[in-house]
């Protein structure tokens, strides 16, 4: 497969690389919502907007009113919300929330899936329960309780957690906190008894919650898959969700890469462009080279996810740690070449260096997915 957009692609991003821009940009969303102190931390309004355009059902199947499209083209968008720093629930909701919910029963589609494609549902997801991500350790326990379950424990770092109307949790309904098997996941209402948010403001000003579930009631139709036999679903949901957050760390380190190679091309030092400077020159193409690798990379996990390989494990996780050590460096390089003034609020380099520590962590850090890789090759 070519690692480039087909024809119908490259139309998908013209279309949303225009919406973003005008839409998403940063002084328009991302310090507005975080200036305002806006509980969400994102624009129900331009959520919306997502809806008038296809983008809120690109992965839903057409049977539920989606667009039956796949992980190329959802990267398509999450690469033009990072560029753009656009607080968005696009990768919870319609990214990770939708890929759950299409193992879902008839009922539980039709009670979740119209509310996500008319942009008026939120989701988020609810793994990971310590302060790295760790999945395969889950110790939330949903026990059986007359035709449905009760379930206790904690979640950290729900992103959007308190804004959702239905949290995607994995939960354990049999064996031991670190076994591959007796994961169940299920769809918890935002307003079941027993669920409470400890809401914090995240590095990069997106909000997220450390959710506790207390004896919370849950009926057989809020299971999502098969009772017990949920890590494979869960697995395809975290990949979902890895290379998602992959192609939006190439959008972060392309945007960062733009206003750095601007400000090279405005700033003068010495009476001179500092965009003229040989050592400037080479730390730019070397960034650029870089996030071209990185891109390819996510490209071929993107479409290996679409294809059903049984590769794509493998490559989702090169594309995440390759991503996200792409986009430190991308950040990293922009504030240094800003100088002092990149520290500053003033400017936006400061912003992308914020968003990149939030992606990171986000399904697994680079270090994370790098030992992914050797444990997947077979060292």
């Amino acid at each position: 497969m070519p690692l480039y957009h087909t024809e119908d692609q490259a139309m998908l991003a013209e279309t949303v690389t225009g919406f973003m821009a005008d839409e998403g940009a940063i002084k328009q969303q991302l310090r507005h919502w975080r200036d305002t102190n806006c509980p969400d931390g994102f624009g129900h309004a331009l959520w919306k907007q997502f809806a008038e355009l296809g983008l809120t059902g690109i992965l839903a199947a057409e049977a539920d009113g989606g667009l039956a499209m796949g992980h190329v083209e959802a990267g398509i968008v999450l690469t033009e919300i990072g560029r753009n720093l656009t607080p968005s629930p696009f990768l919870t909701t319609a990214v990770m929330g939708v890929t759950a919910l299409s193992a879902g029963s008839d009922e539980l589609r039709g009670r979740w899936l119209p509310g996500v494609i008319a942009g008026e549902t939120v989701l988020a997801v609810a793994i990971d329960e310590g302060p790295k991500h760790r999945p395969e350790r889950i110790a939330c326990r949903a026990e059986k309780a007359g035709n449905g379950f009760r379930l206790s424990g904690r979640k950290d770092f729900v992103v959007h957690g308190a804004s959702a109307d239905a949290l995607i949790v994995a939960a354990r309904t049999a064996g031991s906190d670190g076994d591959a098997d007796g994961v169940t996941l299920f769809a918890v209402p935002k307003d079941a008894a027993g669920v409470r948010h400890d809401v914090v403001r995240l590095v990069d000003s997106a909000m997220a919650s450390h959710v506790t579930f207390d004896n919370v009631e849950l009926d057989g139709d809020c299971v999502i898959g098969e009772v017990d036999g949920g890590r494979a679903l869960l697995n395809r949901v975290l990949d979902a969700g890895r290379v998602g957050a992959a192609a939006e760390q190439i959008g972060v380190a392309s945007g960062a890469f733009d206003i750095t190679t601007a400000y090279l091309k405005t700033r003068k030092q010495f009476g001179q462009l500092i965009g003229e400077f040989q050592a400037l020159q080479h730390r730019a193409a070397h960034l650029y080279s870089e996030i071209e690798i990185a891109e390819a990379a996510v490209i071929k996990a993107q479409q290996l996810l679409d294809a059903g390989s049984d590769k794509a494990e493998l490559m989702v996780a090169v594309a995440k740690a390759k991503a996200g050590k792409v986009c430190n460096l991308a950040v990293r390089e922009g504030v240094q070449m800003h100088g002092g003034v990149g520290m500053t609020d003033e400017f936006d380099i400061g912003l992308y260096m914020k968003r990149d520590r939030a992606l990171s962590e986000f399904t697994g850090d680079p270090f994370y997915h790098a030992e992914r890789v050797a444990k997947l090759s077979g060292y």
